[in-house]
């Protein structure tokens, strides 16, 4: 939370008053939230009322807030502005470099965990004259930053900046003990402080107690009784006014004790449309309060939880609520902490909310800026019932999948789940019958892959709405396509509850009486902080977690991260975690009997990366594991050793079951069309991998050798137009490994390719292949992948035989395709046939060549046969407003260097072409188009389409979203 000089509370909405309306004839301060956010002094800052134009000396009393700094000997103040120019919460001219020894943010020690530093507020951040100071904005940390001094709740700490000529300014000084949660009998010293000479008068409850002029007002108090106490003043000189309230809660012997109905879920259960009941497992708690909208934030005795415990849920009924409104709310726990419910469907956010998109979450409820800090958890009494259109799915068989894996948020630029439903037609062209998608559960921030959660029952709202996300699940289903969500149970990050709510925070790690996370994790490639599986607690809230998105969002499979990671038996050698775990066996048994009692044929997907006997053990329970066989394929690829990728088949791990998903490539590897255009082999006679046409072939040929072979596939989002932008490749451009989780560019235009859209239509054809005949299911098939030159794949089936050979190498060879029996064969890609009578006579292949046989004709398929490129057309930038476009004008701009004809393309996501037209004669100059006159755009349905600008001097493609109410 933000600070007022000394307390830990938001006051930017009054100084922003001061200085922007500069009111000094009468100004009434309203109530300030309330007691709990009257925290310790954190810091202190002298003078009391600093200018811009002040030296100013900041103490920060490292015992307060989350105490993160406690016993540190050098503290250093990592710190920025709050300028007129900020975004909310954004720092301006931050000074510090973070985990180092920055002498410029050197603190002094002055003892008793106490430091400071001594500045020129201006000259020091370097703020220019016409740009007003609004606050400072610390964060406290050791040299390396691994240890932090922040608010309770984890926040960054504020103090305001004032301009010196507001008028009365006045505030109390003092914070209640405890954080305004007192026991019967605490003594208060109220401080209240003036910017100037006043009269100053305190009243509790309404009764005035103490009155004294001066710039300060101290006044002894004991509470004697239970309940609420209004602490109020006013200050008045002869020409200001200024009041302002503290609340401070007495509290009665103990919680009540009522039990926690056993009909009822930790979580927010909804009794009906009015009413409510909240349930909080949390051990070992002294109080817990409920705040929201409902009681305005307020810490009110009527709204303490009660107790149960045999089972350990504080828990609450609320009752006379307004059914279709959301209502925001948090527990404040022990009167420190303040958390949203842990099972909660929606948060919102104070800093990261403000940039999701109107058009992507329309009416998202604002966060209560100025009435609470951190997360808050939403809910409405009336659950919203989605009516799907799709109730007698047919799931596809496991050993047809093929998986699209796909991050929302770098699948479009406009990061949506309409974007996603406005492609599943060309994922289904495509041959997709399932789509992963990677987390969407609520993580931190916006921009992330999702594998830092922080609120695993809650939709991440960045993409979306939660009917958005149904209608996602509704509309693949209608096309006979699963959807799998890739689900974080190994690890939770530190803004969940389940962390603060047991946090040592001078360790910044889980408590020792964490109830569902390890102190320390017990694996060696842990991120976040390690769930216990062992506990009871962890194992009823995963199942609360895998049960509820089976239920509310209707999705076909989970894909666990890091299931490895289930196991408390710790290790920090890799090989020694990869071994057999019969714990950890037992652990995910468990967890799938609790997800096959919702829905019996679910797909669990592991990404486990353990011993192939302890595999096979999971398989045999019918789970799927993934098969990382990215760095085989990429040697076959760029024509390297190392190349023999045969453990793609289930049968090579000892699976009895075809449960083993085959993978080239993931999220997490590099891709291999960068490798082959970086480090590819090249050969005599021009042949070079790293040339893009061959390049591109060099994936059709591993496509050839990885569809085919039987079991279910995956493969990662624009695998299948050759996308070779690296994993590490920045925003800036630049490669580096910094940037690995960074956004990635769509490359949608790559469509607009040839020798591109061929391999659309290679990868395209071999699933069609693969998922059509029952051949490519057998369990009767020869690999042989073992050479690093040539491969070959034999298949045997009832109705159809068929024989796969291909030249790796970089030079034309003669290759035995050993053919299993003679008689015809047919090239499946080119149509025509061979008659074989020496099974052995080799094939004179090209490099990079490939040959499909079946023994059955098959139909062609519908392949460009040339690969010359576009002509090289200079580049034309083209700027196209408003996008997205919902009606009226669509406005195309451009500056033509030379005057020429003119056409303009649409075509939609798919590659079909909806509308064209030659547009004449343009000449030099700025161009300015009106697309409504040339084009209908009104018969546009929503979703995105290409503009392609073609002259006869430079094209362009650029993107258009089209919305339609």
């Amino acid at each position: 939370m933000k600070n007022l000089i000394i307390l830990e509370f938001d006051l930017n909405f009054l100084y922003m008053f001061f200085a922007r309306f500069r009111i000094v004839t009468s100004l009434f301060i309203p109530l300030i939230y309330g007691f709990s956010l009257l925290n310790a002094q954190i810091i202190t800052v002298e003078p009391l009322f600093p200018t811009a134009d002040d030296t100013v000396t900041i103490t920060f009393d490292a015992t307060q807030g989350n105490a993160g700094l406690v016993g540190v000997d050098q503290v250093y103040a990592h710190t920025g502005v709050i300028t007129d120019l900020s975004n909310p919460g954004q720092w301006r001219y931050v000074v510090g470099n973070w985990g180092t020894d920055d002498p410029r943010v050197r603190m002094t020690n002055i003892g008793d965990n106490k430091h400071q530093i001594t500045y020129h507020m201006r000259s020091f951040y370097g703020v220019p004259v016409n740009e007003q100071i609004l606050e400072m904005a610390f964060v406290f940390r050791n040299v390396d930053g691994s240890r932090e001094g922040k608010t309770e709740n984890g926040g960054d700490i504020f103090t305001p900046v004032f301009e010196g000529d507001e008028g009365l300014i006045a505030f109390f000084e003092s914070s209640p003990p405890f954080g305004g949660i007192v026991e019967v009998g605490t003594e208060y010293e109220v401080v209240i402080g003036a910017s100037s000479d006043a009269v100053i008068e305190l009243s509790i409850n309404g009764s005035l107690v103490a009155i004294d002029t001066g710039t300060q007002l101290r006044f002894d108090y004991e509470f004697l009784a239970a309940g609420n106490y209004v602490l109020s003043f006013t200050a008045y000189d002869e020409v200001d006014t200024v009041s302002a309230e503290q609340l401070v809660l007495t509290l009665p012997s103990g919680p009540e004790q009522r039990a926690f109905p056993d009909t009822l879920l930790h979580g927010i259960n909804h009794i009906n449309d009015s009413t409510v009941v909240f349930g909080l497992y949390a051990p070992d708690k002294e109080h817990i309060f409920l705040i929201g909208d409902f009681n305005d934030w307020d810490v009110l005795l009527d709204y303490m939880l009660y107790f149960d415990s045999d089972s350990d849920v504080w828990w609450f009924e609320l009752s006379g609520l307004d059914s279709i409104t959301e209502y925001a709310f948090q527990y404040l726990v022990d009167g420190a902490i303040r958390v949203a419910d842990p099972y909660s469907e929606m948060v919102l956010d104070p800093v990261h909310d403000q940039f999701i998109p109107e058009t992507t979450f329309p009416g998202l409820k604002p966060y209560p800026h100025g009435k609470t800090e951190g997360i808050v958890g939403v809910f409405r009494p009336k659950r919203e019932v989605y009516e799907w259109q799709i109730t007698d799915f047919e799931r596809p068989a496991i050993e047809d999948l093929v998986i699209y894996e796909l991050l929302v948020r770098d699948f479009s630029e406009e990061r949506s789940f309409q974007v996603v439903i406005d492609s599943l037609d060309y994922l289904k062209s495509l041959g997709i019958n399932a789509i992963e998608l990677l987390p969407v559960n609520e993580f931190e921030g916006n921009i992330s892959w999702g594998y830092n959660p922080s609120f695993h029952m809650a939709l991440d709202k960045f993409y979306g709405r939660p009917e958005d996300l149904k209608r996602l699940v509704d509309e693949a289903h209608a096309r006979g396509m699963a959807v799998i969500v890739d689900i974080v149970l190994n690890h939770a990050f530190s803004q969940s509850p389940l962390c603060q709510l047991y946090w040592d925070s001078q360790n910044f790690r889980p408590a020792p009486d964490n109830p569902w996370l390890n102190v320390t994790a017990r694996h060696p490639f842990n991120v976040g902080y390690d769930f216990n599986h062992e506990s009871e607690a962890t194992q009823y809230w995963a199942d609360r977690i895998m049960t509820y998105w089976i239920e509310e969002y209707n999705i076909d499979g989970y894909r666990f991260d890091l299931s490895k990671g289930f196991t408390q038996n710790f290790t920090s050698d890799v090989g020694e975690w990869s071994a057999y775990d019969a714990s950890r066996i037992r652990l995910l048994k468990r967890m799938a009997d609790v997800i096959r009692e919702v829905d019996e044929d679910f797909y669990i997907i592991l990404e486990h990366f353990a011993v192939d006997e302890e595999e096979r053990e999971l398989s045999d329970y019918g789970m799927l594991l993934w098969g990382n066989m990215y760095h085989n394929y990429k040697q076959a690829s760029m024509s390297y050793s190392g190349s023999n990728f045969n453990r793609v088949s289930y049968k090579q791990r000892g699976f009895n079951d075809p449960h083993l998903i085959g993978y080239m490539e993931s999220h997490d590897e590099e891709r291999i069309m960068y490798e082959n255009l970086q480090f590819g082999n090249s050969g005599s006679n021009g042949y070079d991998i790293r040339e893009l046409p061959t390049a591109l072939k060099r994936k059709e040929l591993v496509n050839v050798f990885f569809y085919t072979i039987p079991g279910p596939k995956m493969l990662w989002q624009f695998g299948e137009f050759g996308y070779d932008y690296s994993i590490f490749h920045c925003p800036g451009g630049g490669v580096s490994e910094d940037c690995k989780l960074d956004i990635k560019p769509t490359a949608w235009e790559y469509l607009e390719v040839p020798e591109r859209q061929r391999l659309f239509q290679v990868t395209s054809a071999l699933i069609h292949l693969k998922q059509k005949h029952d051949v490519f299911r057998t369990e009767d098939f020869e690999l042989d992948l073992g050479a690093r030159f040539w491969k070959r794949i034999r298949l045997f089936g009832d109705d159809m035989n068929v024989n796969i050979v291909g030249n790796f190498d970089v030079e034309t060879r003669d290759i035995n395709p050993v053919f299993p029996h003679g008689g015809r064969w047919y090239d499946y890609f080119t149509g025509d046939s061979i008659e074989v009578t020496n099974v052995n006579a080799p094939i004179n292949m090209l490099p990079g060549e490939y040959r499909l046989y079946t023994t059955v004709q098959l139909e062609k398929p519908d392949i460009t046969t040339s690969v010359g490129f576009v002509p090289s057309y200079q580049h034309i930038d083209i700027e196209l407003f408003p996008n997205p476009y919902i009606g009226n004008q669509l406005i195309l701009k451009f500056n033509a260097e030379n005057p020429g004809e003119l056409a303009i393309r649409i075509q939609d996501i798919n590659g079909r072409t909806v509308d064209q037209a030659v547009l004449g004669h343009v000449d030099s100059g700025p161009v300015h188009l009106n697309l409504n006159r040339f084009f209908h755009l009104d018969r546009l349905s929503s979703g995105t389409y290409f503009i392609t600008l073609l002259s006869e001097h430079g094209m362009a493609v650029e993107k258009v979203m089209v919305i339609r109410e």
